[in-house]
This record gives C-alpha cells, structure tokens and sequence, in this order.
C-alpha cells in the first residue's frame, strides 16, 4: 500500500520512519520490493551517479530524468523529489518547477533552507513539502558537520520550527550533532529525518550507493551493508580476460548447446 503524506504525521512518535534515495528503475524496483516506504530522489545524484563536484550542477532536467526513472520501477512508493539549486528562488519559481517534477512522478517536493514563502506558496498550491536544515549542500563550503556552536544551534533550531510553521510536513536533519537533533524532534510536531544527526529523529535516510558500497567515498555518517563496487570491479575484470582469452561468448555456446540435450 502506498503512503501518503498524513501517514508519516502519525507516525512521529510511533513508528520510525525508513527512507532511502534512488536514482534509477531496477534500484527503485528493489527498495519498492523490500517495502520501504519512501524513496528520496535527491540532488545527491549529481556526485554518486553523474561525476559532479558537488549537487549545485544539478539541474531540473536531470532531476525530471530521475524521478520518472524512479518512478516507473516504484510505482507503489512514496517519492520525494529535490528541488535543484536555483530553482526555488522565488515562490513562482519554485511552483512552476515543482509542478514539472510532479508531473515527473513525485509525491512531494523537498527543498533546502528557511525558505518560508516558497514553502508556504507550494503547500497553498496543494504541492506538500519537506524541508531540510542543518548541512544544506547546495549552498554549503564543505561537509563538516554544523549547529557545533550555541549560536549555530539556535539558528538551526529556529529554521526548523519556522520551516514546520511555512508548512512543511517533514523535515531532513542533516549533519548535526545528536543533541540537537534530539531537541529540535521534540520541538516540531513533523517528523524529522536524519542523515547524520543520530539516533533520536523520527527517522533516518540512507543514500543507496552509500548503503551498496558503490564507490571509493562515503560520508562518515554512513553505513556500507555491501561492498558493490569490488563486485563491479571482480566482474570486469574477468569479463575482459575471458574475451581476451575468447572464453567468452564461446562459453555461452557452450551452455546453450548443452541445455538442448
């Protein structure tokens, strides 16, 4: 069965809350299976899938690409679709936007900062919305944790709370210490999301190439469940020494006429 937006508000306080990002259909297809309830198309395709620095190379095209190819593999999944950097600068364009993204295939649309009159003008419009403080990527220096400081945690704090009043119905705490995780969940009545900000959020997202071992980097605040990228590695190599040898395709052949009798 799929979610909707009133789920996740009842399930703060009730039932942790477990999301994870894809970015492509046979992924998609697999987080759908296991019955996750929601999946995170995030900008953070642009460093894990597509090469770029960081997420501000992002673009809406990119991110209408993904969320259909999502989409289609997760057609009974709850789908949260990032608004690209420069994209949310005023209310307009940030709905107009938006509107692209939907019609893409995504439930609700998640955007970085205190943008309190984007935030308000979307939901006014019927589109639900995730915000996200703490780190925000697009508009960060480097990927040090932040809110260390009482005067960085009050501010993050209150963006939260403003976020939540703007209308927001969940909200991404990223890199944060626990602490103030803990009491910024206890302040709002939306459920918050970690990605590093510790255990007590309502519940936690996970980037899937972190989570698959895909790659040569992963945040600290990550988990590697399997190591997928010395799989890849393992498989091309042998690949190209059996072609180098013609093993292959003969070996195929091979199987092919042995199952014919």
């Amino acid at each position: 069965m799929k979610y909707c937006t009133n789920d996740f508000l009842q399930m703060k306080n009730a039932k942790p809350i477990a999301m994870l990002t894809a970015y492509t259909c046979p992924i998609a297809r697999c987080i759908e299976q296991a019955g996750v309830p929601v999946i995170l198309v995030g900008d953070t395709v642009g460093m894990v899938e597509m090469g770029f620095e960081s997420t501000r190379e992002v673009t809406i095209e990119h991110m209408e690409y993904h969320i259909s190819a999502v989409r289609r593999g997760a057609p009974n999944t709850y789908i949260i679709g990032d608004l690209p950097n420069n994209t949310d600068t005023d209310p307009e364009k940030a709905l107009s936007n938006a509107k692209r993204l939907v019609a893409a295939g995504a439930d609700s649309l998640k955007l970085e900062g205190p943008k309190h009159e984007v935030i308000a003008h979307l939901v006014a419009c019927g589109i639900p919305v995730v915000g996200h403080t703490g780190l925000t990527p697009q508009t960060a220096t480097n990927f040090k944790k932040v809110g260390g400081t009482d005067a960085d945690a009050k501010r993050i704090k209150e963006e939260a709370s403003s976020i939540q009043r703007a209308g927001a119905f969940m909200i991404v705490l990223e890199h944060i210490p626990a602490s103030l995780a803990m009491a910024i969940t206890a302040a709002v009545e939306i459920p918050t999301i970690g990605i590093g900000a510790g255990a007590e959020c309502d519940g936690q997202v996970l980037v899937i190439n972190d989570a698959l071992g895909l790659g040569d980097y992963w945040p600290p605040f990550s988990k590697q469940y399997a190591h997928i990228g010395q799989s890849v590695l393992e498989v091309a190599k042998i690949f190209a020494k059996e072609v180098e040898s013609h093993e292959f395709p003969e070996n195929i052949l091979d199987f092919a006429r042995a199952g014919k009798h």
